[in-house]
C-alpha cells in the first residue's frame, strides 16, 4: 500500500485562504463556478508541515513553528532579494550577513553566530529538501519554486540532529506531479533589476515524472565610487542564476525522488563604508549619502555550488524505510576593502580616506575545496494502534580547505601581502529514536533521544605573513572528539476539535568549533592563534496553545519559553587587531513569547500578525573581550583583560520582532480580481558585537512592502506593481570595529513591475 505523499501546491487548485496570499492573483471572493450570492464565507485551509519528519497539521505539532507558503514567498521576494528577506517575517527570526548574498547568518530566539569565517558553525540548522546544509556558503541557495518554508524554534536535535540547538529553517521544493504544470514570472525594477523564475513539470512515463526549475536575477551597481583612482567605479550589483531538476519514480511499494541543483553568483561583496557612524551615537554622520563611497580596494564575490540528493522510500505495510543521500560542494572567493576608504592617516593630509583610517586593510577568503556527504536511514511505523515510532542512523562527512589573503591597497596594483590556509575534516554519526503514544483521545505524548559522535581534525598554516598577525609557520593542529545525547519530551492536549495545548522540554547540542584566522592573530598567540570553543548544550522549556477560531476564519499560535545554554560558543571579533577568537560563555539565558495569528477580518481581507519578545543575557562574571580599535564608546566595565560582558544581551538578538501582512481583493467580473497587498517587518535595536557601545548598536528597523496586482482568467495571468522597503529606510545593520567607525547598510527601496503566467 502506497502512503500518501505531502500535498503538492498546485496554484489552480488552491483554496481561497491560501490563495489570498498569491502574487499570481488566484484569491477571489468567490469560486469560479459560483455567483456572488452563492459564495460561502472564507475559511482558512489546513496547513500541513513535516516538522516531525512526517506530514501533520501544524496545529497538532508540539513545537513553536511558522510555515511560509510559496505564494507569500513570491510576494516577499519580488524585489530580487536573497534569503535575508525572511528576516523578521516570522517570530524570533533574524538573518544578517557581512558577506552580502553569499553567507547568511541565522538567529532564532537570539541564538546564532556572528562568526564570519568560512569554517563557522551555526546553531540554526538549514535543511533543504531533507539534506542539511552545514557550510554557511550553502545556506544562501536562492528561494524559488518552493512548496513552503518551515521555521522550527527551539532545539530540534532528536530528529534533525546536526547543530540545531536554536532551531531549524526547513525548505521544501515543489515536487514533480502527474499533471503537466508550470509557471513563468518576469520582473523589472529600479537599478536595472531583472528577476526571472519559472518551472515546468509533468509525467515522463507511467512511473516517472519530472520538474525543472530555474532562476535568474541581476541588478546594476547603485553605489558610485567617488575615488577616481579606485579599482572600480561602482558597487552593489550582482548576477545570479540557479537551477533545479527533479525526477520522481512512483512504484507499487517504492518511491524515489532524485534532485540535482546548482547555483552561480557573481557580484559585489559586502560594501564597507568608513566612518559613517557619528561618534557618541548610532546615527549616520551628517551628510551621509548611501549612493556614494570612496574606496581604493577591490570588491567582488563569486560563488559556485552544486549538489544532489536521492530520497527513497520502501513501503512494507505498517512500516516504511527511508534512505536520504546527499552530496554538496561549494567553491568561492570573496574580496573586500575592509577599511572602507582609501589611503591611511599616516600618509599625511590630503591622502587619507573619508575620515581617519589608522591603517589600510583589504582581505579575501576563498573556498577552493569543499565536499559534504550525508546519509540517513530511517524506519517509521504506521500502526493502527495508539503507539507509533521512528528510528534511524545518520552519517555526516565534510572536508574543507579555506584560503585567506591580505592585500596592500597602498601599493600599486594592490599586491598580496599575506596568505594562510585552513583545512578541516569533520565526521559525525548518530543513532536516534522517537515515539508517540495516544494516552487518550485528547492526550498525546511524544519523546525522542539521539546519540551523536562528532570528530574534527583541523590544521592551519601561515604561508605568507601579513603586516599584522601570526608569522610564517604551521601547521597548527587541533583535534576534537565528543559524544552527546540529545532528547525531547512533549505533550499535546486537545481541549476540543479546535484548541490544542502543548508543552515541550528539549535538550540540544552543538559540537566543538575550531577557528584559525591566523592573518589577524596575535603574533604571540598560543598554537599560532588557532582557537577552539567546546561543545555547547541548550535546555529549552516551552508551553503554548494552538487554536482554530471563528469557524476556521482565524488561526492562532501562542507560546512562552525559556532556555538555558551551558558553555555557549561565542566569538570575539574585531578590536584593534581585528582578531577572531572563539570563546565559551559559562551560561546564557533567554526567555520570551511568540505569537502567530492569521484571520479573515472580512471575506475579502486577510490579515496575518506575528510577534515575539526575546530577552537574552550572557552570564559569565569572568568573561572579557577586546573593545573596538577605532573611536567607539564602550559602555561595559573595563578590566585588565578587556571589557566585561556579563549581563549583556547576545549580539544580533532583537528583543522585539513584529510582522504584519494584509491583503484586500476586489472582484472585477468573472475570473478577474484587483488586489492590494502590504507587508511590514519590525525589529528592535541590536548589538553588533559582544560588548556594548553607543556606536555599534543598530537602530530599530521597520521595512514595508506594497503590491498592487490585477489577475484574470482565474489567476492564470497577472500583472503587478510592487515596492520593497517602500519608505526607503536606511539603517546601519553591521559594523567593522577594528579600524574606524565602519559600517554596512540595508538594501535600498526597489520599485518594479511583474508579469506572471501559469498553466
Amino acid at each position: 500500500m502506497s502512503r500518501p505523499r505531502p500535498a503538492v501546491v498546485r496554484p489552480q487548485r488552491l483554496a481561497f485562504a491560501i490563495a489570498a496570499l498569491l502574487p499570481f492573483g488566484t484569491a477571489f471572493a468567490q469560486d469560479a463556478a459560483t455567483t456572488t450570492a452563492e459564495k460561502e464565507a472564507a475559511t482558512l485551509d489546513t496547513v500541513e508541515v513535516t516538522a516531525q519528519r512526517k506530514v501533520e497539521n501544524i496545529q497538532d505539532v508540539p513545537v513553536s513553528i511558522s510555515s511560509v507558503s510559496a505564494e507569500k514567498l513570491d510576494v516577499l521576494g519580488s524585489g530580487g532579494n536573497d534569503v535575508r528577506f525572511l528576516s523578521g517575517r516570522v517570530p524570533s527570526l533574524n538573518i544578517e550577513s557581512s558577506y552580502g548574498r553569499a553567507f547568511p547568518r541565522f538567529y532564532i530566539r537570539g541564538l546564532g553566530n556572528t562568526d564570519f569565517d568560512l569554517n563557522a558553525s551555526q546553531p540554526v540548522s538549514l535543511i533543504y529538501d531533507e539534506v542539511v546544509q552545514e557550510s554557511p556558503l550553502l545556506k544562501g541557495f536562492p528561494v524559488f519554486d518552493l512548496e513552503r518554508i518551515e521555521v522550527l524554534r527551539g532545539p530540534q536535535g532528536t530528529l534533525f540532529g546536526r547543530n540545531t540547538p536554536a532551531g531549524v529553517v526547513k525548505f521544501e521544493s515543489a515536487k514533480p506531479t502527474r499533471e503537466l504544470s508550470g509557471y513563468a514570472q518576469l520582473a523589472y525594477g529600479t537599478d536595472n533589476m531583472w528577476n526571472f523564475e519559472g518551472a515546468v513539470g509533468g509525467p515522463l512515463s507511467a512511473r516517472w515524472s519530472a520538474r525543472v526549475s530555474a532562476l535568474y536575477q541581476r541588478k546594476g551597481d547603485w553605489v558610485t565610487n567617488t575615488y577616481a583612482a579606485g579599482t572600480s567605479d561602482g558597487f552593489e550589483g550582482y548576477d545570479e542564476s540557479a537551477a533545479r531538476v527533479q525526477f520522481l519514480y512512483e512504484g507499487e511499494a517504492f518511491e524515489g525522488l532524485f534532485n540535482l541543483h546548482k547555483r552561480h553568483l557573481n557580484g559585489t561583496a559586502r560594501l564597507f563604508r568608513a566612518n559613517i557612524i557619528d561618534p557618541g551615537s548610532n546615527n549616520f554622520v551628517p551628510g551621509f549619502d548611501k549612493d556614494e563611497v570612496s574606496v581604493d580596494g577591490q570588491n567582488f564575490s563569486w560563488l559556485d555550488t552544486w549538489g544532489g540528493s536521492a530520497r527513497l522510500r520502501w513501503d512494507f505495510g505498517d512500516l516504511s524505510l527511508y534512505s536520504i543521500t546527499g552530496y554538496e560542494t561549494a567553491e568561492s572567493l570573496n574580496r573586500g576593502d575592509i577599511d572602507g576608504g582609501y589611503g591611511a592617516a599616516f600618509l599625511g593630509p590630503g591622502n587619507s580616506g573619508p575620515g581617519v583610517i589608522p591603517f589600510a586593510s583589504e582581505s579575501a577568503d576563498g573556498l577552493p575545496d569543499h565536499k559534504q556527504i550525508t546519509q540517513e536511514f530511517r524506519l517509521e511505523s504506521d500502526y493502527a494502534g495508539k503507539f507509533n515510532w521512528q528510528a534511524g542512523v545518520f552519517y555526516f562527512k565534510e572536508d574543507i580547505t579555506i584560503d585567506s589573503f591580505n592585500y596592500d591597497s597602498l601599493a600599486p596594483g594592490n599586491p598580496r601581502a599575506g596568505h594562510a590556509v585552513q583545512e578541516q575534516e569533520n565526521t559525525a554519526w548518530a543513532a536516534f529514536a522517537s515515539g508517540e503514544y495516544d494516552v487518550t483521545e485528547q492526550l498525546k505524548l511524544r519523546g525522542g533521544v539521539r546519540y551523536t559522535q562528532d570528530k574534527k581534525d583541523f590544521s592551519a598554516s601561515v604561508l605568507e605573513a601579513a603586516p599584522f598577525g601570526a608569522p610564517v609557520g604551521g601547521p597548527y593542529r587541533v583535534s576534537t572528539d565528543v559524544n552527546d545525547v540529545s532528547w525531547d519530551l512533549s505533550a499535546v492536549y486537545a481541549l476540543n476539535d479546535d484548541v490544542n495545548f502543548y508543552g515541550r522540554v528539549a535538550k540540544g547540542f552543538r559540537a566543538p568549533s575550531v577557528q584559525g584566522r591566523l592573518l589577524f592573530a596575535a603574533p604571540t598567540a598560543p598554537n599560532g592563534g588557532v582557537s577552539t570553543a567546546d561543545s555547547e548544550e541548550v535546555i529549552s522549556y516551552e508551553i503554548g496553545v494552538k487554536a482554530d477560531l471563528w469557524d476556521k476564519r482565524a488561526r492562532l499560535g501562542f507560546n512562552v519559553f525559556r532556555y538555558n545554554v551551558d558553555n555557549q560558543q561565542i566569538i570575539a571579533v574585531g578590536g584593534g587587531s581585528n582578531i577572531a577568537t572563539l570563546l565559551n560563555a559559562d551560561k546564557s539565558v533567554g526567555q520570551g513569547f511568540e505569537l502567530d495569528l492569521e484571520a479573515y477580518l472580512t471575506d475579502s481581507l486577510l490579515v496575518t500578525l506575528g510577534s515575539s519578545y526575546n530577552d537574552t543575557e550572557i552570564k559569565d562574571a569572568n568573561l572579557t573581550v577586546p573593545g573596538c580599535g577605532g573611536g567607539c564608546t564602550v559602555t561595559d566595565p573595563l578590566t585588565p583583560t578587556g571589557y566585561a560582558i556579563d549581563g549583556n544581551p547576545l549580539p544580533q538578538a532583537p528583543k522585539w520582532v513584529h510582522n504584519l501582512t494584509a491583503r484586500y481583493g476586489i472582484g472585477m467580473g468573472e475570473g478577474a480580481e484587483l488586489y492590494i497587498y502590504t507587508d511590514w517587518a519590525y525589529r528592535s535595536e541590536v548589538n553588533f558585537f559582544l560588548y556594548e557601545s553607543l556606536e555599534f548598536r543598530g537602530k530599530s528597523s521597520l521595512e514595508g512592502g506594497l503590491r498592487i496586482g490585477y489577475a484574470w482568467n482565474y489567476g492564470d495571468y497577472e500583472v503587478a506593481l510592487f515596492g520593497r522597503n517602500i519608505t526607503d529606510q536606511t539603517r546601519i545593520v553591521g559594523g567593522i570595529d577594528f579600524n574606524n567607525l565602519t559600517g554596512f547598510i540595508n538594501e535600498p527601496r526597489t520599485v518594479g513591475v511583474e508579469f506572471s503566467a501559469k498553466f
